[in-house]
């Protein structure tokens, strides 16, 4: 959990203690907070934080000996780096460009096939045991989120009542980055290796643009332009959430109550 001051980690161990750790966040540089600009930028910090999060994490459940090294680290990164390229980047736009390799065609087949490889590896994941997991703890993280928006004491009981669906989530955010890289995509023109690695590039533009739609639309929620934008996200996230477990929804509680003090 975090707010614009800190952020807040906790794990539950296996001898059923929950570790907490605080950190105060980087002040957010104020020359980048603007239209899309912010959106970048605020991307990079939020996969910076979460990277830490996640090392953090999983260290709690190793032994010291077992502990990740930054090497293992930078290797597992650049690793899923190279992947996410591969496989939702080159594999829709080569496979795109054998039934239609130019024109409006060819810029639906490659959002097309990127869309149905995304929700494909979602769905995938989400049958693992441990992924199941996860999911169930991101169910919980909304839900406790919601119990604190209304104003709810944060108990289990409170949490538990609450919806795992949330607007502002990142599930929402990577499927409207799909759709939004079809028109996007469409604008790059040129040869095939300008279109290839212009997809690249243009990532980090088409992420400003979701992160703005995201923004407002947590502002906007029952504005019915607003609710059908969001929706497929929300639809989505019946898969990339689970209801959680009371011991997960404590672990949830104790993460935000680090964050707000309560």
């Amino acid at each position: 959990m975090r707010n614009k001051e800190k952020s807040a980690i906790a794990v539950r161990l296996e001898n059923g203690e929950i570790r907490i750790k605080q950190e105060k966040n980087s002040p957010f540089p104020q020359y980048f907070n603007f239209f899309f600009l912010r959106g970048i930028v605020g991307l990079g910090y939020t996969l910076y934080d979460g990277v830490k999060a996640l090392i953090w994490s999983s260290n709690q459940q190793l032994g010291q000996e077992e502990k990740l090294s930054k090497k293992e680290i930078i290797l597992t990164l650049t690793f899923s780096f190279v992947v996410a390229i591969l496989f939702f980047v080159a594999v829709p736009f080569f496979s795109a460009r054998l039934i239609q390799s130019e024109g409006v065609g060819f810029n639906l087949l490659d959002g097309l096939f990127r869309t149905v490889i995304l929700l494909g590896y979602i769905w995938g994941i989400s049958l693992m045991k441990e992924v199941k997991t996860l999911f169930q703890y991101h169910g919980a993280e909304h839900k406790t989120i919601y119990c604190y928006e209304q104003g709810e004491e944060l108990t289990v009981a409170n949490v538990r009542k609450q919806s795992r669906f949330h607007p502002r989530c990142g599930t929402t955010f990577i499927f409207l980055v799909a759709i939004l890289s079809i028109g996007v995509f469409s604008l790059i023109s040129g040869p095939i290796w300008i279109k290839f690695t212009g997809r690249i590039v243009m990532l980090p533009l088409i992420a400003g643009i979701g992160y703005e739609v995201i923004k407002l639309g947590g502002k906007h929620y029952k504005n019915p332009l607003m609710k059908c934008i969001l929706a497929p996200g929300l639809w989505l996230q019946r898969i990339t959430t689970k209801e959680p477990t009371d011991k997960q929804i404590e672990v949830g509680i104790a993460s935000l109550k680090a964050v707000v003090g309560n």
